[in-house]
């Protein structure tokens, strides 16, 4: 479940091209520099709202609302019909498809983002591909770098892959939902429709249309006066 299509409709990108003949999809994250400089044209087809700062090397296309504080960085690609709240900030490297949201103090950084993907409330996406309408709840925490020396591995079969990556966050297959104030580890990878609940700690491989529950125990008691 590790390559592209495994977890990636690839029309549902205007960059389908970064994937042409990777092994893993996370091999994308390898190249996604390169790309990024190679296609960002500085061309504005958007919408402000306010005032935003768009830095010498993004294009944005056409029906995209940028709106007030605002910060884009680049080199970025953002798509048609986008949704740039108040106070994001995206960093260098990104790719944003269409129709693609990304809230209010939410940052991303080096990261593929699919068409009708939502990234909506105070979010941080680092080293990541997130699939056709993947979904973060608010809160939502995707760590990209582990706290030990050495590249982020990847379990296959039982044994560690290493995936040649010192940084990676995630991969989020198509529809694939993280509930509210959960953390995703670095490596892991959620299959097409899985779903994540809300404070989970997750890490690892969950595959497509599987549902990771995080059972805390909740303790009602008398309300003293």
């Amino acid at each position: 479940m590790f390559k592209p299509a495994d977890l990636f409709d690839l029309t549902q990108t205007e960059h389908a091209a970064l994937f042409d003949g990777c092994e893993f999809a996370w091999d994308a994250l390898k190249r996604l520099k390169d790309y990024v400089d190679a296609h960002a044209q500085p061309l504005l087809k958007n919408q402000c709202d306010g005032v935003a700062y768009i830095g010498e090397k993004v294009f944005i296309g056409e029906g995209t609302v940028v709106e007030d504080g605002a910060m884009i960085k680049g080199p970025a690609i953002i798509g048609r019909h986008c949704q740039i709240r108040h106070n994001a900030y995206i960093r260098e490297h990104v790719l944003v498809g269409d129709g693609c949201v990304v809230g209010n103090s939410c940052e991303l950084k080096h990261a593929i983002l699919f068409n009708d993907c939502q990234v909506p409330h105070f979010n941080y996406v680092g080293d990541s591909v997130l699939g056709f309408k993947a979904h973060l709840g608010a809160g939502v925490k995707i760590s990209n770098a582990k706290i030990v020396p050495g590249n982020v591995t990847v379990e296959i079969d039982g044994q560690r892959y290493d995936t040649g990556l010192r940084k990676f966050g995630a991969l989020l297959g198509d529809f694939a939902e993280v509930g509210c104030n959960a953390v995703l580890n670095p490596g892991s990878i959620l299959g097409r429709h899985a779903l994540v609940y809300p404070c989970a700690n997750w890490r690892g491989v969950l595959a497509a249309d599987r549902i990771a529950k995080n059972k805390a125990a909740v303790e009602v008691v008398a309300r003293k006066t």
